[in-house]
């Protein structure tokens, strides 16, 4: 029996921040990505030479990292860290104080006393930056501009340099000198970010490939027809011709730019958010590109499910998936992989929560498990088991960046008996597809449909906006007058604008602090086409095309409850409850698999916080092979509830303060069709008014089985005597 090949696949990209016509970038993330997850990714696989994988590097991405170290590009955060702390003007000092604190607070800020101290001071929630900023002294500011960037370094810069180890250590009160030697640094690190990818191709670690140049949805570029495939109601934009030839481009140029920078063509391609069709095969083929992948969902859809996942995860016809596939289009041939989706959910979104070596340990017993349930039913070749997710987004949710996770991977994936890693180029070279897809079903990674980028209206009008931009260039370049050179930079403008990434944040699906700034970016790339053609731009382009509204995590509760912790349900006890719907909080991931916890309710009395969680289907059901259930309280900090054995009868709860037991604490259980949990806010030694944050998480051995929310906290107050009176004035 042949090893299982596991084959890693990290996508790393950005979309194109900077705005080429203005000479400005407002969006920090190719630098700040590059110093902690571009470098890091690679260094982890240099360090074990036997280790191969995949790494997809977007054009657009790899376009911003050269601006940065062979053009002096820079970015507003970093103009703003470069500025003298004794001179900084009252508006650059609002933005630092908005914006030198984006990053995980729980594994970015707080572990550094420093930068957590400056963090409390700045009082988010609290304070305005203009209240705020006069309580920053020069040093305060000076710190905040290091430690904004030196987050944002990967843990392993800081054991291979000693200097930047004890510049870290010193923790506060540098110089300006010692700032401005900390950005030299952060540029030698991003300069070093393409020859180490190189070098790491060249020793045979990595395969390298590519995706359409600015990251654009392929299908829908081919004919937003597309959409009603997966979403046969889908309602369409107003204007539906096609944009073969932009995609043709973005193609062409993806691997001409590759190429380039690598020395030898890619035959691999991730197609922008893994978003394919039948009728893209060709123009993908007609590059040279000989292989592509995408999520399992659309497998299961070409194939009239055959591939698909019971409520419990389990698949049926597993050996269909763990292989690959041929397409076949006009004469134009191409491989395909699919994505397990369960797997590469696994580490972008649960194991964060679980002892790294534990949480190794289990991905690659899963991975020889499949090779064990798939046995020889894939033929006379290995079983494929494909990981494909996001390289950088997820890690500044691990503890130190998920340094201890990837290193015991890597390592005890070289020495496992039953698992080999594998590049999927290597792969479908050697054990080419022999099965035919008919017809590949047009969709995405995420739900097997386009949604996310045609399926609200705000996506719709970017759309539409999009076309009467480009057709207004098609006609201008058609009667002629301004220089080849002027309407290639207008055409560059296009193709940025058809990247993935604006839609991405309109509508509902997805939000953050940065959808305004999107909205503008997007307006603004098409505002630049009629400039450069020397026409004044449309009115409508100055209007945001997103409502503004950014999506909350959670409702707030409305009045006090009055509950019977029974762990029945009651309509009516819950109706004055705040409301958390599980994966309300995707931001620049998303999760395809569903998790233990689906909704959660929550409220108050006048004594003591209640928490309602439903799960799949009955509480005590879907709990039964749980270790335990977890209420975790960052404020007030130190405080957990612990349920063990939250689905038998015999379930016990109790609160714990730093790990030690609060005596005589009061704490209700009940699980039965719904959990149901009070605290006494006493026993947590929270008074009215002040804040409340906590998590609920669910536990196997070991194993975070899952939590709510995934990412961030449930944010509240306690209520004082006279909350519902001061809700009723509201």
């Amino acid at each position: 029996m042949h090893p299982i090949s596991l084959a890693l696949f990290w996508h790393q990209h950005q979309p194109y921040y900077p705005d080429d016509v203005a000479g400005e970038t407002l969006m920090p993330w190719v630098r700040l990505h590059g110093t902690k997850d571009y470098y890091g990714m690679a260094m982890h696989i240099k360090e074990v030479p036997e280790f191969r994988c995949t790494i997809n590097l977007v054009p657009s991405l790899l376009l911003q990292l050269q601006g940065y170290t062979e053009h002096g590009r820079s970015d507003r955060h970093l103009d703003v860290s470069r500025l003298p702390a004794d001179g900084m003007s009252a508006v650059d000092g609002h933005y630092l104080l908005d914006n030198f604190f984006m990053a995980s607070v729980e594994n970015m800020i707080r572990p550094y006393p420093r930068y957590y101290e400056l963090y409390q001071k700045r009082g988010f929630g609290v304070d305005s930056a203009e209240k705020a900023l006069p309580r920053f002294s020069e040093r305060d500011i000076r710190d905040l501009q290091i430690w904004s960037n030196l987050t944002w370094m990967h843990e392993l810069v800081f054991e291979y340099d000693t200097e930047l180890r004890a510049f870290r250590q010193k923790g506060r009160f540098w110089t300006e000198q010692e700032k401005n030697w900390l950005l030299d640094k952060q540029r030698e690190i991003l300069k070093s970010i393409i020859p180490l990818h190189r070098e790491l191709v060249e020793g045979g670690q990595v395969e390298l490939t590519t995706t359409p140049f600015y990251h654009p949805i392929l299908p829908l570029l081919f004919d937003k027809r597309a959409a009603r495939i997966a979403m046969p109601g889908c309602e369409l934009p107003k204007y539906l011709e096609s944009y073969r030839q932009d995609a043709q481009t973005h193609l062409e140029r993806a691997v001409k730019y590759h190429t380039e920078l690598f020395g030898k063509p890619p035959i691999g391609m991730w197609p922008s958010e893994g978003s394919v069709s039948q009728e893209i095969i060709p123009a993908i083929a007609a590059t040279g590109i000989k292989w592509i992948a995408t999520d399992e969902e659309i497998l299961s859809h070409s194939l009239g499910g055959q591939v698909a996942r019971d409520p419990q995860g389990y698949l049926r016809q597993p050996e269909l998936l763990y292989r690959p596939w041929q397409l076949e289009e006009q004469g134009q041939e191409l491989q395909i992989v699919f994505r397990d989706h369960g797997l590469s959910d696994l580490i972008g979104f649960h194991y964060q929560r679980s002892q790294p070596a534990h949480a190794a340990g289990d991905l690659l017993g899963r991975v020889e498990s499949i090779g064990r349930s798939v046995g020889e039913r894939v033929g006379n070749r290995p079983t494929l088991v494909s990981i494909i997710l996001d390289g950088e987004n997820c890690w500044e949710y691990y503890p130190e960046g998920g340094v201890e996770f990837l290193r015991t991977l890597y390592r005890e994936c070289v020495k496992h008996p039953n698992v080999k890693s594998t590049c999927i180029g290597d792969y479908v070279r050697d054990f080419p597809a022999t099965d035919r897809i008919g017809q590949l079903f047009a969709g995405s990674w995420i739900s097997h449909n386009f949604a996310i980028w045609i399926g609200h209206s705000e996506d719709r009008e970017a759309w539409d906006l999009l076309h009467v931009t480009r057709q207004f260039l098609v006609q201008a370049e058609a009667r002629g007058g301004l220089e080849p050179s002027e309407y290639a930079r207008a055409w560059e403008e296009i193709y940025i604008a058809e990247g993935s990434d604006w839609c991405w944040w309109y509508g509902d699906d997805h939000s953050s602090a940065l959808d305004a700034l999107f909205d503008q970016l997007f307006r603004k790339h098409l505002q630049n086409v009629y400039s450069i053609l020397r026409v004044p731009p449309p009115s409508n382009l100055n209007r945001p095309i997103s409502s503004g509204q950014q999506r909350i995590l959670h409702s707030s509760p409305r009045g006090f409850l009055d509950i019977v912790v029974d762990g029945r349900r009651s309509y009516f006890e819950w109706l004055n409850a705040g409301n958390y719907i599980a994966g309300s909080e995707r931001g620049t991931m998303a999760m395809v698999t569903a998790g233990v916890i689906k909704e959660i309710h929550f409220g108050f009395d006048i004594d003591q916080l209640m928490i309602r969680c439903d799960t799949a289907t009955r509480a005590s059901d879907d709990l039964r092979q749980a270790a335990e259930l977890r209420i975790g309280f960052v404020e007030p900090a130190g405080y957990v509830v612990r349920v063990w054995n939250p689905g038998l009868p015999t379930a016990k709860a109790s609160l714990y303060h730093d790990n030690l037991l609060v005596a005589d604490a009061q704490i209700a259980f009940a699980a039965e069709q719904i959990v149901e949990l009070t605290v006494q806010f006493a026993d947590l030694k929270a008074p009215a008014n002040s804040p409340l944050q906590w998590y609920v998480e669910v536990l196997g051995e070991k194993q975070s089985l899952d939590r709510a929310p995934r990412e961030g906290v449930m944010d509240m107050l306690v209520p004082s005597a006279d909350f519902e009176r001061i809700m009723w004035q509201a």
